[in-house]
């Protein structure tokens, strides 16, 4: 049984979705949802959900050690990210290699870096005249964006398009395509066909 908890600091959509998706796997549990925002909406989903979260401070995050204290008394095997907006520190890094997974609402290495998340991406996209867009689902290093690619889905950006009008086809492929890159990345099983 993998261990997983997940990071989060807006709405919650993808980490429920996430959630939801892997209720009643024998082979996966979500043990807790952490966020660095205490009236972030991911709390009442977690509520619904019947899943223990939790709120740490900025600095806590910054700093790391309170935080991968409380994973390693939860015996966290490996942490998801799911809109969560902090760097995530060296000292937590280094204590889970290769077993930190990030959603991107774009094709990296385009529309990546600090400050590019949410409808910031969206809008990048469109001033950039890009015709598709999509996500790319990586391993977390230390430098924002960079890490190792596991999978990528696109979508078209049609002419005239806001960036809601995109922000909407990437969601539909966050819901689609995370869950299960990660059962992937946890269980080995296929990664899904590529859209």
């Amino acid at each position: 049984m993998k261990r997983i908890a997940i990071l989060a600091s807006g709405n919650g959509s993808n980490a429920e979705n996430i959630a939801r998706y892997f209720s009643g796997n024998r082979s996966v549990d979500i043990v807790f949802i952490c966020s660095n925002n205490p009236r972030a909406r991911v709390h009442e989903r977690a509520a619904r959900l019947g899943i223990p979260s939790m709120t740490f401070s900025n600095a806590d995050f910054a700093d790391g050690t309170t935080v991968l204290k409380k994973l390693s008394e939860a015996a966290i095997d490996f942490i998801v990210l799911a809109g969560f907006m902090n760097k995530i520190p060296d000292v937590i890094l280094q204590a889970y290699p290769d077993r930190i997974l990030n959603i991107h609402p774009a094709l990296l290495p385009r529309h990546g870096g600090k400050g590019m998340y949410g409808m910031h991406v969206h809008e990048a996209v469109i001033a950039a005249g890009d015709t598709v867009t999509g996500i790319t689902i990586h391993y977390i290093n230390s430098c924002y964006d960079e890490g190792r690619i596991v999978f990528q889905a696109q979508c078209p950006v049609l002419p005239g398009d806001s960036a809601l009008e995109v922000a909407t086809r990437v969601h539909a492929l966050e819901y689609a395509y995370y869950p299960q890159v990660i059962e992937h990345v946890l269980c080995g099983s296929p990664l899904p066909d590529q859209a």
